[in-house]
C-alpha cells in the first residue's frame, strides 16, 4: 500500500513538473512570437516620406559611407537646415538659431529627458550625461570646482606628459629603432584609445591600467566599456524603443551581451571604489573619484560617476586625435607649419623634447589646427534633448511635446551658410586673425556643446590633444596607409573609425 502511495506521489510530482515545463516553453515561445510579430509591425514604414523610407531601408548607404554624411546632405538641402525623421520622432537641425534656443534661451524645455535616460540608463545610470535636475546640478558643481582648479589642471598635464614620455614615445621609437620592424603597420587609433584610457584612469581614479603596453591585452574594463558603449548607441538607432526593451526583457542577442558587459563594469567599478576606501586619506588624493567620495556614500552612484568620467575623458580625446592625424596625412603643409611654429618657440626637437604650459599657449597655429580638425570631425557628432512642452523653433519648425530634438555638430561643420564656401576644406588659417587664434561662438561651433551643458573638461581635453600631437609631429613621420579613403565610422557614442587608422612610423628627417 505504501509503495502504491509512493508511486502515485512520484507520478503526481512528475506530471506537475511536466506541466510546469510545458507552461514555461509555451510562455517563452509565445513571447518570442509576440516579439517577432511586434518587430515586423514596428519595422514596417509608418511614414511614407522619402527620408523615413530611406532610413528604414538603409538605402542611403548606396551613396554615403556614413549615416552622418547622409544627414549632412539632407540638412544642407533643407531651406531651414532642419529635417524631421518621423519614424524616429526626431527633429534634426544644423541651424545655429535653433541650437541657441535648445541649449540656452529655452533650456528648461529641452532636458535630456526620460527616453534618453532609458537608452543609456543601463550604462551611465545617474551619471552627469544622463540626468537632469538635482543630480545634474550636483555633479556639475562638483566637477566644475575640481576641473577649474589650477592644481588639478597641472596634475592632469603632468599625467599626460609622463604617459607620453614613458610609454607613447618609447612605443613608437621601438618601431623605428628595430630593423626587423621597420615599415611595420601600427593602428594609431588603438594606440590613442589605450593612451587616453591610461591617462583618464590615472586622473579620475588614481589607478594605472597600463593599457599602452601593446604586448598586454586591453584591460577587461576597457573592453567591456567599448562593447557597452556600442550597444547602447545602437539602441538609439532603433525605430522603436520597444524592440530593444523586449530583447532586454528576454535577455537576447545584443542586449544579453550588454548585460554581461555592464555586469563586468559594475564588478570592476565596485573593486575600484573599495580599493580607494581602503587606501584612506581621500582628502589628500588628487584624483576626481577621491573628491566625489568625500561627499557621496552611495557606491552605486559613485559607479555611475566613474563610468561617466571614463566616457568623457577617454573616447573623445582618442577620437579627436585619430581624426587629426588622418587630416594631417592629407595635408603635409599643416604638419610643416606646426613644426615651424614649435621650433621657433621651443627650439630644435633635439634640444627641447617636451612642451611646457607657457610654450603651448604661444602656439597659435597648433591651436587653430586642433579646432579645425574638431570642426570637421567632432568626437560627439550630435546631441539630443526631448521637448517637455510644445515649442516653435526660430526657423518655424513646430516641436510637439515628447519629440526628440537633435543638433548635429558634424553637419554644422560642413554648412556653407555657417563657414563659407570653403567649409569642406581643412584650413587652420580660418581661426587666425592677424596670426592670433580667435575662437568662434560655441552656438556656431557646438563641438564641446554649448549653453548650460557646455563641456567642463574642454580646456583639459584640448591641452591633452595638443601635447600628444606636438610630441609625435616633432619626433616622427606618421604615414597613413590609406590617406585618401574617406573615414567610415563604427556605431558608438563617439566617432570611431572602422578598421582603425593604420600608419607606418618613421623617424623625422
Amino acid at each position: 500500500m505504501e509503495g502504491m502511495v509512493s508511486n502515485f506521489l512520484w507520478l503526481q510530482s512528475l506530471f506537475t513538473s511536466l506541466n510546469f515545463l510545458f507552461f514555461s516553453f509555451t510562455l517563452v515561445f509565445s513571447t518570442l512570437g509576440l516579439f517577432l510579430f511586434l518587430s515586423k509591425r514596428l519595422l514596417k514604414p509608418c511614414c511614407g516620406c522619402e527620408i523615413c523610407q530611406t532610413y528604414l531601408s538603409s538605402s542611403w548607404s548606396k551613396e554615403f559611407n556614413n549615416l552622418c554624411d547622409w544627414y549632412t546632405h539632407l540638412l544642407r538641402e533643407s531651406p531651414t537646415q532642419t529635417i524631421h525623421v518621423h519614424v524616429l520622432r526626431n527633429i534634426i537641425t544644423a541651424n545655429p538659431k535653433n541650437v541657441e534656443r535648445i541649449v540656452k534661451t529655452n533650456f528648461e524645455n529641452y532636458p535630456k529627458g526620460k527616453p534618453f535616460s532609458a537608452i543609456l540608463g543601463d550604462l551611465l545610470g545617474r551619471g552627469i550625461f544622463n540626468v537632469d535636475g538635482e543630480y545634474w546640478k550636483f555633479q556639475r558643481k562638483m566637477a566644475s570646482l575640481a576641473l577649474g582648479s589650477v592644481s588639478i589642471r597641472n596634475y592632469a598635464f603632468e599625467i599626460v606628459t609622463c604617459e607620453i614620455r614613458d610609454r607613447l614615445v618609447p612605443l613608437l621609437s621601438s618601431l623605428v629603432s628595430q630593423e626587423v620592424q621597420k615599415g611595420a603597420v601600427l593602428d594609431l587609433q588603438d594606440v590613442f584609445r589605450r593612451f587616453s584610457f591610461d591617462t583618464i584612469c590615472k586622473f579620475s581614479f588614481g589607478l594605472d591600467p597600463k593599457c599602452l603596453e601593446l604586448s598586454l591585452p586591453m584591460s577587461e574594463f576597457a573592453t567591456a566599456f567599448d562593447l557597452a558603449s556600442r550597444i547602447s548607441a545602437e539602441r538609439a538607432l532603433s525605430p522603436s524603443a520597444l524592440i530593444w526593451k523586449i530583447k532586454r526583457f528576454l535577455n537576447l542577442g545584443t542586449e544579453k551581451d550588454l548585460r554581461q558587459a555592464i555586469k563586468l563594469l559594475n564588478l570592476l567599478a565596485e573593486d575600484m571604489i573599495k580599493s580607494k576606501r581602503k587606501m584612506g586619506g581621500l582628502s589628500a588624493q588628487k584624483d576626481l573619484l577621491s573628491r566625489f567620495m568625500q561627499s557621496i556614500d552611495d557606491d552605486n552612484y559613485l559607479r555611475d560617476i566613474v563610468v561617466s568620467f571614463l566616457l568623457a575623458g577617454r573616447d573623445t580625446v582618442a577620437s579627436g586625435l585619430t581624426s587629426l592625424f588622418w587630416l594631417l596625412a592629407n595635408h603635409p603643409h599643416v604638419v610643416s607649419a606646426i613644426r615651424e611654429e614649435s621650433d621657433k618657440i621651443m627650439g630644435p626637437s633635439s634640444d627641447n623634447e617636451f612642451v611646457t604650459h607657457d610654450q603651448m599657449r604661444k602656439m597659435q597655429y597648433l591651436q587653430a589646427a586642433i579646432h579645425e580638425s574638431l570642426r570637421l570631425f567632432p568626437p560627439v557628432q550630435f546631441d539630443s534633448r526631448f521637448s517637455q512642452a510644445n515649442d516653435v523653433l526660430p526657423d518655424g519648425t513646430f516641436v510637439e511635446r515628447g519629440t526628440r530634438v537633435t543638433y548635429h555638430a558634424y553637419a554644422m561643420g560642413r554648412m556653407e551658410h555657417i563657414w563659407g564656401s570653403g567649409c569642406l576644406e581643412f584650413k587652420p588659417e580660418r581661426w587666425l586673425r592677424d596670426g592670433v587664434f580667435t575662437p568662434e561662438n560655441p552656438i556656431k561651433y557646438p563641438v564641446f556643446h554649448a549653453g548650460l551643458r557646455v563641456c567642463l573638461g574642454k580646456e583639459m581635453a584640448l591641452v591633452e590633444m595638443k601635447t600628444v600631437a606636438l610630441s609625435l609631429i616633432r619626433k616622427f613621420e606618421l604615414q597613413v596607409s590609406s590617406p585618401d579613403n574617406w573615414p567610415r565610422f563604427a556605431p558608438g557614442l563617439t566617432a570611431t573609425l572602422r578598421g582603425g587608422l593604420p600608419v607606418v612610423v618613421k623617424e623625422r628627417n
